[in-house]
């Protein structure tokens, strides 16, 4: 493993003591290495929601031409849509 220094405010220090002492935790490197995990699972998520993204821009420029809508209007029936269904 690669040993590395990093920088805390005196905050971040005592929570990372207080969850070694509550045993949440073994040591400082285990709570960095769950917040790198985190961190991954995180930009994971990014890139998913990104493609998801993506994906419906371009399904929407391929559905065809755009029609102008009334934001009020638009509103209204959604509402009214919500209703009907209860």
């Amino acid at each position: 493993m690669r040993t590395l220094t990093i920088s805390l405010t005196p905050q971040q220090s005592a929570r990372l003591q207080r969850a070694i002492e509550g045993g949440g935790y073994a040591s400082n490197s285990e709570i960095v290495r769950d917040a790198l995990r985190l961190w991954e699972q995180r930009e994971e998520l990014r890139t998913l929601e990104l493609e998801h993204l993506k994906r419906a821009y371009a399904d929407g420029m391929s559905s065809g031409k755009p029609v102008d809508v009334d934001p009020t209007e638009f509103i209204r029936s959604l509402k009214a849509e919500r209703r009907a269904r209860g």
